[in-house]
């Protein structure tokens, strides 16, 4: 499957930032400019194929990462996506490989993205122009709110940026972001999903372990575990995020299938999505570490049965973006345009981080029957398309291979059926797009670091 995504788009987009596998041509979507070529799918897929042990095609995209990877564009892109994808993908390749070329291009896409965080707070906004050297916010994000999922998701890469590079500005501007949060009393012990980065108060009380705030309680685990548990503000931070959640946002439904719902103006809405679908895997990854163990494995596989069950309950065996957890039908989608599969991780993500923590073999068990209905419902002869309906079997093709779907989507379907020592847990920790970064004094640190 790594072979046929990489092979098409090499054939018919290298360089742009996607494959339209039926349109056989480049694809670029909005958070990277629009109409650019920054090479999305080069970056994000390379440490997927050093792990495979496919070095020719590695090396094609490293030298292609050398001489084009350039970031020069008129548009606005998303801090947010930049990072994970591009400064994320680049540092994985420096600590797997030490090649400074890596490091090189990471501190160049980091030092174009710097003007995000000219705010009187300091925390960063969402797009950043290129040319102009100017940030602002979406408009439609609570009056132009910094949006938490996105500035609280960049503390693993910069942290680790100023440990290769030496320079300090990186971490400065994270360990801000975290002074700020700080300083901030929670509405109801929870983080909103909406912040201001002007006056530093938080926009409406609207809190997601999906969309909007994912990937900030991901990342106040795994930074600690990056620093070799030094950083126990963050673990501090996480416990008290992980009370409210589960105090505030986990909910069972009439069929007894557990879920994260939606806190929006004092009421939880009963609809789950595929991103917080990651969430099981946290769970699962934390638990050691928590004051219930049992309890917080038993929540991670809860998470991952009712997401499972998203996949199976659907005519495809893939599960839609959205699924409510009421009504006489629970775990399906019941909007029209919440039925789409755009290639995403987040369920296979959980099943890799419960089959190693547990090895329960009904997790890759699951997995092989995601990887069958990918190959059935999403394969065309040119590389890997979204659907637009899983409900129906015959679905439309979406005609788009995110660049995800080869730095997480196959990374996690190999992991799950590799052996441990394959990227093992207490040597890496991966980032939100599933870029592994070694961990602090660990046998994986062994590239220079200061």
């Amino acid at each position: 499957m790594m072979k046929l995504a990489w092979d098409k788009y090499k054939e018919h987009a290298w360089g742009h930032n996607e494959l339209k596998p039926i349109s056989k041509r480049g694809h670029s979507s909005g958070i990277f400019g629009g109409n650019t070529a920054f090479g999305a799918t080069i970056v994000d897929g390379m440490d997927t194929l050093w792990m495979m042990g496919l070095t020719e095609r590695f090396n094609a995209g490293r030298d292609w990462i050398a001489s084009q990877l350039n970031f020069e564009t008129p548009s606005d892109v998303s801090v947010f996506e930049v990072n994970i994808r591009f400064i994320g993908g680049l540092l994985s390749c420096y600590g797997f490989t030490g090649d400074d070329v890596f490091k090189d291009k990471a501190a160049m896409i980091a030092d174009k993205l710097l003007p995000a965080f000219n705010t009187p707070t300091g925390i960063p906004l969402a797009l950043v122009n290129l040319n102009r050297k100017t940030g602002k916010n979406y408009g439609w994000a609570s009056g132009g709110a910094s949006i938490l999922s996105e500035f609280g998701s960049l503390h693993m890469e910069w942290w680790y940026l100023s440990k290769v590079t030496g320079n300090p500005v990186y971490y400065e501007k994270v360990k801000r972001i975290r002074e700020v949060l700080n300083s901030l009393s929670l509405p109801n012990g929870m983080y909103p999903n909406y912040l201001n980065p002007r006056t530093g108060k938080w926009g409406q009380t609207h809190v997601s372990i999906g969309a909007l705030g994912d990937s900030f309680y991901e990342y106040l685990l795994k930074v600690w575990l990056q620093t070799n548990k030094e950083d126990t503000e963050a673990k501090r931070m996480y416990d008290t995020a992980v009370k409210g959640v589960e105090t505030h946002l986990l909910k069972t439904s009439n069929g007894g299938l557990k879920y994260l719902g939606e806190y929006k103006n004092g009421r939880v809405d009963a609809k789950m999505g595929h991103l917080t679908c990651f969430a099981g895997g946290m769970f699962a990854l934390g638990a050691q570490y928590s004051d219930n163990e049992k309890h917080y494995m038993d929540l991670g596989a809860d998470i991952a049965h009712t997401c499972h069950e998203s996949y199976v309950r659907s005519a495809t065996g893939l599960g839609p973006e959205y699924f409510r957890l009421d009504g006489p039908n629970e775990a399906v989608a019941q909007r029209q345009n919440e039925k789409y599969y755009i290639l995403r991780p987040e369920v296979l993500e959980t099943h890799y981080y419960m089959y190693r923590l547990t090895k329960d073999n009904k997790y890759r068990e699951w997995a092989w029957e995601a990887v069958e209905a990918i190959n059935k419902h999403c394969r065309t002869p040119d590389g890997f398309s979204g659907l637009r309906d899983v409900s129906k079997p015959n679905s439309a093709k979406d005609d788009v291979q995110q660049s995800f779907f080869l730095a997480e989507t196959l990374k996690y379907l190999y992991l799950i059926f590799s052996d441990d020592n394959v990227l093992p847990l207490d040597q890496y920790v991966l980032n939100t797009e599933a870029h592994p970064f070694p961990i602090a004094s660990s046998e994986a640190w062994k590239y220079p670091v200061q």
